[in-house]
């Protein structure tokens, strides 16, 4: 599935992905391949990113959570989410 991380002042990421957890309003959720289509806002804490690896550009913005998994993390403020038909974008500072 492919996410894009954007911030108003740049692209945190844009590429493929396994699966990706949200730190949601109401606790963090998952989006995996085939997810529902959803729209949801988003509060403070880390976007994490499930990859085999991320590319060279993005990795600057990224924390390694654990050396044997591919867990990317993105500390974020607050945000909104879109998701439909295994495309994503967060909107995020």
């Amino acid at each position: 599935m492919n996410i894009k991380i954007l911030t108003p002042e740049y692209v945190v990421f844009e590429g493929e992905v396994d699966s990706v957890l949200l730190p949601g309003k109401n606790g963090e959720f998952h989006i995996m391949q085939n997810h529902a289509g959803i729209v949801s806002s988003l509060m403070g804490g880390k976007v994490k990113l499930y990859a085999k690896s991320i590319n060279e550009a993005y990795a600057k913005y990224f924390t390694k959570e654990n050396e044997k998994d591919s867990v990317f993390s993105y500390p974020i403020k607050s945000g909104v989410v879109e998701f439909n038909h295994n495309k994503g974008i967060i909107l995020c500072e």
